[in-house]
Order: structure tokens, then sequence, then C-alpha cells
């Protein structure tokens, strides 16, 4: 057999190359979890924009904060969300404790809520009680546009208050908000789900629809006409969308007061010139409403242009006061929606968590959703503020000076950038100029020993020195110049 001579050099070359390979991928090997999203520095600014805005309006309409634990007792949500909804079956991030306690990261606010308005004796305030939260929730889901399985919600609970006028307020005060970040064109989807009074016959009606029609529905479609009927109206899948528009509508079977309830709330929407739509398969996927249900839309390219419901019929005194004939169906409304958030009144869920009965109605809304929505609509981040200062040292007394001397700065509410780990005033003095400072405020060594301080500013060179005593009034007067 032939013999061959490999060079050493090459095969140098060859191992070098491959640790350089392997030390690349190393770095890139952590990233983010699926699912999960970093915000960074710049974009902050809008989150907390978002953030403060919502306290403000949350505050002025009277609602309080809660901040409740990220985890819970799992069975507060089996309970309370449902046992046979998504969240519950598919979404939920549950784990054992060391003690045995069997825990789940909250997917959702509402129960929650409840549960803490139970539990602190909430019952016993003025009615209604008023409260808000910002936070995060997690659900299994997958991953896409403006959805996370670690996602931010403002949400609103409004607890103790049947009146239809809470339903308003709360959908309300969620279109002030958005009109006040700069969502532009948001519409709002209601229905009625009904009450235990007239849900049972609607759901007889709905199964009796259904069940010659099961073979042409999903599995999970399948697994939801024997558990949870209504959810039927709810899949996304198009073959069972098909199925479900010649589905009996929640409109025409509700009892009096749920069709009184519905009038009067498009009533108030109308006052407050809000654009709704009647949407009648509306249900959303929680176990816990009764009568109101809602969801929030923000559209890209229409299809054609949604129909408003009006309650001029209804002044008229029309047999059908709810529902007007030509009203577009939902897959008509927009070929590329994004939904805000939703909610409902859920009347129910204190005493399905072993409460005693309360009205109560609630929604919220995704901030992630909220931000994409502004983007896609050309939204700008304003840049921030550039510092009226920057502060140069020289020598290690005089960085050891340098951070009271900024602490003095910061009390006098004058902005104020530095390098101070840098040794070269010329380094510093060119990072002054990048970043746009008027003054540069330069300490060194001699400056540090006679208790002085030179005020240079950056447009003319033209610098002098100040007593440190003194040197905040004066760079005061010389900034208002």
């Amino acid at each position: 057999m032939p013999k061959f001579f490999v060079d050493p050099h090459i095969i140098f070359v060859v191992l070098d190359r491959y640790y350089n390979f392997m030390s690349k991928q190393k770095t890139n090997e952590f990233r983010s979890p699926r699912g999960t999203h970093d915000i960074l520095p710049e974009e902050e600014r809008l989150w907390d924009k978002i953030r403060q805005e919502a306290k403000e309006i949350s505050g002025f309409y009277g609602f309080g904060r809660i901040d409740t634990p990220h985890f819970e007792h799992t069975e507060l949500f089996t309970l309370g969300t449902g046992s046979v909804t998504d969240i519950v079956t598919k979404q939920m991030y549950s784990f054992r404790t060391r003690g045995g306690d069997q825990l789940t990261l909250r997917p959702e606010g509402t129960p929650p809520i409840m549960r803490a308005f139970f539990e602190h004796g909430m019952f016993n305030l003025p009615q209604p009680v008023k409260l808000y939260y910002i936070g995060q929730f997690f659900r299994h889901e997958s991953p896409q546009r403006g959805r996370f399985r670690e996602f931010n919600q403002w949400g609103l609970e409004l607890i103790g208050e049947d009146s239809p006028v809470a339903d308003a307020q709360v959908i309300q005060i969620f279109f002030v908000f958005l009109r006040e970040v700069g969502v532009k064109n948001a519409i709002l989807e209601v229905n009625s789900t009904g009450c235990q009074i007239c849900r049972p016959r609607y759901r007889s009606e709905l199964v009796a629809y259904y069940r010659p029609r099961l073979k042409g529905l999903c599995k999970d479609c399948k697994d939801r006409s024997r558990q949870n009927p209504l959810r039927l109206l709810d899949c996304k899948e198009e073959k069972c969308q098909i199925v479900r528009r010649g589905a009996p509508e929640t409109l025409d079977h509700l009892c009096d007061n749920c069709k009184n309830h519905l009038k009067l709330l498009l009533e108030f929407l109308d006052e407050v010139s809000i654009p709704y739509l009647l949407n009648p398969y509306l249900v959303r996927g929680l176990d816990y409403y009764t009568r109101t249900v809602f969801e929030i839309f923000v559209g890209e390219e229409e299809k054609e242009k949604p129909k408003e419901v009006s309650v001029d019929s209804q002044k008229r005194g029309e047999e059908n006061p709810v529902k007007e004939e030509n009203e577009a169906p939902p897959e008509s409304l927009t070929s590329k929606r994004l939904a805000l958030g939703g909610g409902g009144r859920y009347d129910n869920l204190a005493e399905i968590l072993g409460g005693k009965t309360v009205p109560a109605v609630g929604g919220a809304l995704g901030i992630e959703r909220i931000i994409l929505a502004l983007k896609a609509q050309g939204y700008k981040v304003s840049e921030p503020a550039k510092p009226k200062t920057f502060f140069v040292q020289l020598g290690e007394l005089a960085r050891k000076k340098s951070l009271p001397l900024i602490e003095e700065l910061r009390k006098a509410r004058v902005s104020v950038a530095e390098s101070l780990g840098r040794d070269s005033i010329k380094s510093q003095l060119n990072i002054a100029d990048k970043v746009g400072a008027e003054y540069a405020l330069i300490l060194g060594q001699k400056e540090a020993l006679d208790g002085t301080i030179i005020l240079r500013e950056m447009s003319s060179g033209i610098q002098e020195a100040v007593p440190q005593e003194k040197f905040i009034d004066f760079l005061k007067k010389k900034l208002k110049k």
C-alpha cells in the first residue's frame, strides 16, 4: 500500500479552525427560551410609556393596583378557568413542590384576583371593588405573531356590580387607553353567552345541530362536543368554522334579562362612540363567562368594512333588538387581524371557587400585542433626552471626588453622562461630543486640590474655573441661557 505523508502544519491549521468554530458555537449556545423575549433598553421607553398610561388611567377611574403571586395552587385554575379549557388541558406550566403542593404559573389574572378578593375580606368594602394589575403570565402555546409563552398584560376587574354600565366602563377604559397610546382603528366584537336560565336550552340546540356533523370536525371539537359544547364556536380550524356558519346563534336564545342587559350595554357603547360589531359566535375560551363577552381587534388589511350595529332599531321597537339581518359574518372582518385583548362578565366565578355569588366583569390587554400594533402602524419610539453635561476626570483623586459631585448634579436634576473608567481627557471629550452634551465638567488633580471645577462649553471650547460649592448654580444659569 502507498504511504501518505501529512504535513503537521496542515493538521495544526485544521484543528485550530475546528476549535475556533466550536468556540463560536458555544458563545451562541444560550438564547432566550422559546416563546420568551428580551426587552432591550431602547424598547423599554415604549414599555414605560404604556405602563405609565395604564397606571394613570386606572387610577383616574378609581381602580387600585393589586399584585398576586406568579404561581397559585393548580386547583384555582382547574376550578375557576375550567377543567376542559385549552388553558388548563394544554397550556399551563404546573409543578409539584418539595412539600408536595401542586402549583401552576398563573396563565391568567381573574381567578387569582377573585381568590384575593375573598381571602382579604374585600366583600366587606364598599362595592364595587375596582382592581387593576400589570404583570407577567405564562402559557405553553405555539409562539407566533404577538403570542408568547411568557407575556405581559394590563387587566381591570370590577367586582360587586351587575349593571351593564360596569361592562361598558371597562370597555370604554380600554378604548381610551388605546387612543392615548396611539393605537388606531381598534374595533370591538361583543356578544352575550346568556346565563344559567337561558344557556341550557341554547346548549341543547347547539348539541343537536353538531351531532350529525361531528365527522367533519377536528379532534378537539369532537372532545368539546361532549365536554363543553359552547367551545365548538371558538375553534379556529377552517373546516370547523365552515360547519359553524349554520349553527344556532346565542342571540336568538337569550332570556329577557340577558337580552335587556345586552341592549343597555350597546346603548352605553353608542353614547361613548365605541365602534363595535355583534359577533354571535364569540364565546371566548373560559368557562366562567356569563352574559357579556368581548374582544378588541386591530386590523391591518380589510376585506370588507365591518358593519356596525346600532341600537336605533331597538328605539324603533323592532322585534329583534340585538341583531341585524345583514350583519357581516365574522369570517369577513379582516384578513389580517390582531387581537389586543378581551374579557367579559363572570358572575358565577366566586361561587365556583366556593364563595358566595358576587357579580363581576373584567378584561385584559396584551402589552406585547399593543406594541406590535403600534409598530405596524408606524409608531416611532422617541429618542432618549441627551445629557446636558458630561463629567470629565483625570487622576485618582479627581475620580474619587467625581462620585459625590455627580450625586449633587442628580439632586439638582441636571442630567449628566460620564465615563469614569477612562483616563484620557481627549477620549472623554470625544464621548461628550458624541452624546451631545452642552457642557463638559472637567475635574483634574489640580482642581480636586483647589476645590474648583472647569466648565467647558462644548460648542465654542470656552472654559472657566468655578468653585465647587457654586458650580451647580452657575451651571443652571448657563443652561437656562
